[in-house]
C-alpha cells in the first residue's frame, strides 16, 4: 500500500481526523456513564464520514481511474540455462 496513494487526500484525512475525535469523545462519556455524551460522540463519527464524501465530491479526494489502470502486471526475465 505505500506505492499507492490510496487515502492520502485532503478529504480522507478530513474525515478520519474527525471520525477519529468522535471516537475519543463516545469513549470518554461511555467511561463516565454518560450515554448522551456517548450517542454524541456516535454523531460526530458519523459526520466524519459525511464530510470526507462531501469534500470528495468537490474533488478533494482520489481521482476515479479505471480498473485496468490499477491493476500491476509483473514481467519475468526468461530463464537462462547456462552450461
Amino acid at each position: 500500500m505505500a506505492g499507492s496513494s490510496h487515502g492520502h487526500t485532503p478529504a480522507a484525512w478530513t474525515g478520519v481526523i474527525i471520525a477519529f475525535i468522535g471516537f475519543c469523545v463516545a469513549g470518554a462519556f461511555m467511561v463516565m456513564a454518560e450515554p448522551l455524551g456517548f450517542w454524541a460522540g456516535m454523531v460526530i463519527v458519523l459526520l466524519g464520514g459525511v464530510v470526507g464524501g462531501v469534500m470528495r465530491t468537490m474533488g478533494l479526494g482520489q481521482p476515479k481511474q479505471e480498473q485496468s489502470a490499477h491493476r500491476v502486471t509483473a514481467t519475468r526475465e526468461p530463464a537462462t540455462a547456462e552450461g
